[in-house]
């Protein structure tokens, strides 16, 4: 009886601390399938930071396009490469990068960071869950994109935090 009752105690204490944390409820929270189905983003959610849920998927090494050009303070936003993205469900294992150019929530980062790390050294990297990225949409560096970037680096949601667990 004492090792039922200390094990249902050890549940609690998890229980109770797994569910601290989490999102934010101070901020937005979205499926990604109603941002993609936004026709302006910036114009739908504003520029403060929300929270968007969906399938994340990068595809690095193997991606075409450029890395956004010499000047670093806007070529993290403006790149091709590597391609990140956040899709309303789960992308199949052969996905292309045309799939998910044209499915996908465009993802960026000054600093190239909060995304997962890879989970396969090649080919594009999923997951086999969704996640909740925090961020904003129509960054200040967009102003600075070349003209025939400009629409798109204002509607690419650029990441401050990621949630590895949809709540």
């Amino acid at each position: 009886i004492g090792a039922v009752v200390a094990l249902g105690a050890v549940t609690l204490v998890f229980l109770v601390v797994g569910t601290q944390g989490g999102l934010s409820p101070d901020l937005d929270h979205h499926e990604v399938a109603a941002v993609l189905a936004a026709q302006d983003p910036v114009a739908t959610f504003g520029t403060g930071d929300i929270q968007i849920a969906g399938w994340y998927a990068e595809l690095a090494g193997d991606c075409n396009g450029d890395s956004g050009g010499s000047d670093a303070a806007v070529a993290w936003l403006q790149a091709e490469c590597p391609l990140r993205v956040l899709l309303p469900s789960q992308p199949p294992d052969d996905v292309t990068q045309a799939m998910l150019e044209s499915t996908g929530l465009r993802l960026a980062a000054p600093n190239g960071k909060p995304f997962p790390s890879r989970a396969m050294p090649g080919g594009p990297n999923t997951r086999l869950g969704q996640l909740v990225f925090t961020g904003h949409f129509d960054d200040r560096a967009a102003a600075s994109c070349v003209p025939n970037r400009a629409a798109r680096c204002r509607a690419t949601f650029v990441v401050t935090t990621y949630d590895p667990l949809v709540h």
